[in-house]
């Protein structure tokens, strides 16, 4: 057995004792939020008590039963009435009352091909009546036509329907849709190379596209649409590869849920494909990643598991903006042991989730955080803290290497907040009045706070650092302990000692300014707000051209 198959079992073993200590409730489910999450634990229960090769701590008979009693109660809540609107699909929040719960349109999308696939690899071993409850929920799906769309925006929902109709079609020898499906397959792959991934950073939704193609795989026969999802999925793992540090999706992200900002948690299908970190005990996003799998090319690999030298990365991407085309252009810089990136434009994204820019540590245990950023609050924000995300528009920023410069030009009038919320991994930390330095994970880190004051609100497993002021200016610089050292610090003390002597010069004039000379770099960095609204971001006296960023 491989690395992968190893790990894929240790993601099944652990997600299956958790499923088999979990409590029933009165309903039959395990949870009543999202519907899919009965789906996935009480798969993995059953794929660990059926897998000959293991010795799970439960009976395997018992095991199994009560897996099939969640599997065949989460089937029976689908709609099966062929005239209604909702036909072949799910609730997706099932609330107090799940039988009650109304369908929606997102279950079927995200779920139906894993149900295909869980009932090809396991229907030989599931009882008569449970194979014949997902052949019938099959069928409902593949009746509702819910995948019947056109290929548009080339975001996540249209991968899984292009996927959806590559497994329906190949499941119920239905050529017109398995046609459908592979030209939608071919208009992907061609938009893919001309503009770029869209969905940059994008949590959850880049396991989407990994989860529908990879499933997608497993169903295909015909030589040439196998080659194709292969190309696809090539790609999509090189793609993740080249922001990849340790389990850490470096650079900016169009979305992340909570659980992902400031810690990366959703780190299963790099987990199993990279697997250099620990598995954490919590895994918010089960879904099929102990199931799915298709090896990334061994130079994505490589890349990934061996970085011998920092990086640099500069993308164009092309994605719809209020109806427009936009180019965006997205840097990063990625490092042995630390990693930062961002946008350099930005987006208003689903929910205002974009996170413009961020450092990033390798994947940490007990719940962690390994970012660092600063963010000026918008629509969306929780004022407690628990949920340091939503972003406003008033930031303009500076990516150059191991650093970060950002300025906040908060309008006077608007009844906006007065604040710039700052992340800070958990670690050790010196806070003095205009500055912030510390040392996490053999990463140290010097925060210079411009135009305000800041104090600082210990959170779990990292702090927020709360800025107040209506012009305030953030620049951050990384260094690996190797490199202090190089320049004589060997403790944090040492290193705060000597960042204290190289603080930005903020400046008020105009719409503000910041200057800094880099550390590692040596190379002198300059931020200004123009009166013409614009800025102007400048390396050694030389305005940062995008020009040569290329999809």
């Amino acid at each position: 057995m491989n690395e992968h198959e190893n790990r894929k079992r240790e993601i099944v073993r652990k997600v299956a004792e958790k499923a088999w200590n979990r409590p029933l409730l009165s309903s039959g489910l395990w949870f009543h939020g999202d519907i899919r999450d009965n789906f996935y634990y009480a798969s993995y229960l059953f794929a660990a008590a059926v897998d000959p090769d293991e010795a799970p701590p439960f009976g395997r008979r018992e095991a199994k039963q009560l897996a099939e009693r969640v599997l065949s109660r989460v089937l029976r809540l689908q709609d099966g009435n062929p005239d209604s609107p909702m036909y072949g699909h799910w609730p997706l929040n099932l609330g107090e009352a799940p039988d009650e719960a109304a369908p929606h349109e997102l279950p079927a999308e995200l779920m139906s091909s894993l149900m295909a696939y869980f009932h090809q690899a396991f229907g030989g071993q599931m009882s008569e009546t449970l194979a014949a409850e997902f052949e019938a929920a099959l069928q409902h799906v593949y009746r509702g036509e819910f995948y019947r769309k056109p290929l548009t925006l080339c975001n996540h929902h249209e991968a899984k329907y292009t996927a959806a109709k590559l497994i329906f079609g190949e499941l119920f020898g239905d050529k017109a849709i398995l046609e459908d499906g592979a030209r939608s397959l071919e208009l992907t792959i061609e938009r893919l190379r001309l503009e770029g991934m869209a969905e940059y950073g994008c949590l959850p939704w880049f396991w989407h596209w990994i989860q529908a193609f990879t499933c997608a795989l497993e169903f295909a026969e015909e030589p040439g649409l196998k080659r194709m999802l292969t190309d696809l999925l090539d790609g999509l793992w090189t793609l993740r590869a080249s922001n990849y540090l340790k389990g850490a999706w470096t650079g900016a992200h169009s979305r992340g849920w909570p659980h992902d900002a400031p810690r990366d948690a959703n780190v299963l299908f790099d987990y199993v494909q990279f697997g250099d970190f620990e598995l954490p005990d919590e895994m918010p996003r089960t879904e099929y990643a102990g199931f799915l799998f298709h090896a990334a090319p061994e130079a994505a690999r490589g890349l990934a598991l061996d970085r011998k030298a920092p990086a640099e990365l500069r993308r164009a991407l092309m994605k719809s903006v209020d109806g427009e085309k936009r180019e965006l252009h997205a840097y990063s810089y990625i490092a042995a042991d630390y990693a930062v990136g961002g946008l350099w434009e930005r987006v208003r994204e689903f929910d205002n989730e974009q996170l413009r820019w961020l450092f990033s540590l390798p994947v940490r245990g007990n719940g962690q955080g390994n970012q660092l950023y600063f963010f000026h609050p918008g629509e969306g924000y929780d004022p407690s803290g628990s949920d340091p995300r939503h972003q406003s528009g008033w930031t303009e920023v500076l990516y150059h290497k191991n650093a970060v410069m950002a300025l906040y030009p908060l309008p006077e009038q608007d009844p906006v907040i007065k604040e710039i919320i700052g992340v800070l991994p958990a670690g050790e930390w010196i806070f003095e009045p205009e500055a912030m330095f510390g040392r996490a994970e053999g990463v140290y880190f010097a925060v210079y706070v411009g135009g305000g004051t800041y104090e600082v609100r210990p959170k779990s497993g990292y702090s927020l650092a709360v800025c107040s002021g209506s012009r305030i200016g953030i620049v951050v610089e990384a260094v690996s302990a190797g490199e202090a050292e190089e320049k004589g610090a060997a403790t944090l003390k040492d290193f705060a000692e000597m960042m204290a002597g190289r603080r930005p010069v903020f400046r008020t004039d105009g719409g503000g300014a910041a200057e800094y000379t880099g550390l590692v770099s040596g190379d002198a960095m300059s931020l200004t707000l123009l009166s013409s609204g614009s800025y102007e971001p400048c390396v050694n006296g030389n305005r940062i051209s995008l020009d040569h960023y290329e999809i």
